[in-house]
This record gives C-alpha cells, sequence and structure tokens, in this order.
C-alpha cells in the first residue's frame, strides 16, 4: 500500500482538550507520542482506552517478554503492518529473540527450527487466530495444558490487540 495516512496526524500539545489524554501517553510510552498515537488522538476516548488497553497488554502481564514481541511480530508479518514490525523489532531483541528468528518469523513455519517448544506453540496459536480466526480444538487444548488460565487468557488477547493494532495501521496506511 502507498500513499499518505488517511487522517490528520494531530501535533501534540496543540490542543488543550487532549492534554491530559497526551500526558498519560507519554507517562507510559516514554516521553514521545509516535504516529500511530497523533493518529488516535483524532478520538479523545479512543486513544485514551487504546492506550489503557495497549499497556495492559505490554506492561501489566505476566506473560514472557520473548514470547510477547514474538506474537507481536508475527502478527505484524501476517497482517503487513510493517510499521507495528519495525517497531516492535528493538523490544523482540531486548527480550532476548535472536536476529535469526526475528527473521524466521517472517516465514515460519517453514522456518520452525530455533524456537522452543513455547515459541512455536505461540506462533501456532497466532497464525490460526490471525488468519482463521476460529482455533481448533487440538491447538486450544495444548495452549491450555502448557499454560495456567491466565496466561491463556494473556496470550489470547496479546494476539487480539496486536491485530486491532496492525489493522488500524494498515487500514489507515501508517506505515512508518
Amino acid at each position: 500500500m502507498t500513499g499518505s495516512i488517511r487522517v490528520p496526524l494531530i501535533e501534540p500539545g496543540t490542543r488543550p482538550e487532549l492534554a491530559e489524554v497526551e500526558a498519560a501517553i507519554r507517562a507510559e510510552r516514554g516521553g514521545e507520542i509516535a504516529v500511530l498515537y497523533q493518529a488516535l488522538l483524532n478520538s479523545a476516548p479512543i486513544a485514551s482506552g487504546w492506550e489503557r488497553m495497549l499497556t495492559a497488554v505490554r506492561n501489566r502481564t505476566q506473560i514472557p517478554a520473548d514470547l510477547r514481541e514474538l506474537i507481536i511480530l508475527r502478527v505484524a508479518v501476517l497482517n503487513r503492518a510493517s510499521f507495528e514490525f519495525e517497531a516492535h523489532e528493538p523490544h523482540a531483541r531486548k527480550a532476548g529473540l535472536s536476529s535469526n528468528q526475528i527473521a524466521a518469523v517472517k516465514t515460519w513455519p517453514a522456518e520452525a527450527n530455533g524456537f522452543s517448544d513455547d515459541e512455536s506453540l505461540v506462533l501456532e496459536l497466532t497464525d490460526c487466530m490471525t488468519r482463521d480466526v476460529e482455533v481448533p480444538d487440538a491447538v486450544m487444548q495444548r495452549v491450555c495444558a502448557r499454560f495456567e488460565p491466565h496466561g491463556v487468557v494473556e496470550i489470547v488477547a496479546t494476539v487480539a490487540a496486536y491485530n486491532m493494532v496492525s489493522r488500524f495501521l494498515v487500514a489507515l496506511n501508517i506505515i512508518h
């Protein structure tokens, strides 16, 4: 997809009615308001709710960081959300994913070597949820056997949340 972003970007600090939302975004995101959030600021309620939900997914779950980032990268690949992939590649490295794993996420399952059993299981779940929406019972049974109920909910919510993120980015042509 080429072209420009399909909604105006809201320059931080230009709308007093957004000050509280912007402050919350800055507090959770390290001070800068990225282009994704500048698009979201077109709707204060959406931007505020988005930040609260994604902060919970990113920072308040018990999912190991490497599994979380693996999910995010795979969703980005499947949904062709280059912005999301590029934004999370440094987080994936910091979480301990190797350069080979990051590259292999683009062609998984063809490049399944180098992933642990947990990583492969999470990638399989991510593919099912993203490509087909419905998760086969056999896959979900393996997920439920491996993770406690809170972990299952958190993993499924991470896949779902980042499908929302990537589809928002792609629909609005936010590519860099």
